[in-house]
């Protein structure tokens, strides 16, 4: 994958697969530190700890369509190669947490890509269910949560095109305004 939200996207739609209500999407950078951290953590049906051993796997996968499955092993190699590091943690019945940190100036590391684009796509591909993006830069913090959202359109479905639209640009405009006046780190 070209850019970190693709990753994401990927292992955004792993929790969808996993009938998870609530998807959290959490971006932060800490340059004082030098870091980098992406944690996608989902409550559904979760996993029992023989397949999260396995799950880093490109050969393990649990589609029936095709026998390899490599967006985990993809965003953990990601994060290796880059300096960082790869964690996953589930429980059957309760959910999974996916976290990936990356050394933010490694010439490795991904760009973070269109996190607005990867939002509305999942809005697209499954509206009813709750995502809470946070993004974080230092201090800054910008946050978009869709029951808040929902709560504003009331009967306006979330996943029309002209309010995909709107959210893309307020998303856009959140993480510009957090990143301190720049588009991309």
């Amino acid at each position: 994958m070209k850019e970190l939200s693709l990753n994401i996207l990927d292992i955004a739609s792993n929790s969808i697969t996993a009938n998870a209500t609530k998807i959290e999407i959490t971006v932060i950078y800490v340059f004082s530190q030098n870091l980098l951290s992406i944690e996608i953590t989902d409550n559904g049906c979760g996993m029992n700890e023989e397949t999260v051993k396995k799950v880093t796997d490109p050969f393990v996968t649990s589609r029936k369509t095709r026998s390899v499955g490599l967006g985990i092993p993809f965003f953990k190699e990601s994060a290796e190669s880059s300096g960082g590091k790869f964690s996953i943690t589930s429980k059957v019945g309760e959910g999974t947490k996916v976290k990936a940190t990356y050394e933010i100036d490694n010439i490795d590391r991904m760009p973070l890509g269109d996190l607005a684009e990867t939002i509305c796509v999942l809005l697209g591909a499954k509206k009813d269910i709750r995502y809470v993006l946070t993004y974080r830069v230092d201090e800054r913090e910008f946050v978009l949560d869709t029951d808040e959202v929902r709560n504003i359109l009331g009967e306006v479905d979330i996943s029309n095109t002209e309010v995909l639209a709107f959210l893309k640009d307020y998303i856009n405009q959140g993480i510009n305004i957090t990143n301190g006046g720049s588009k991309n780190l």
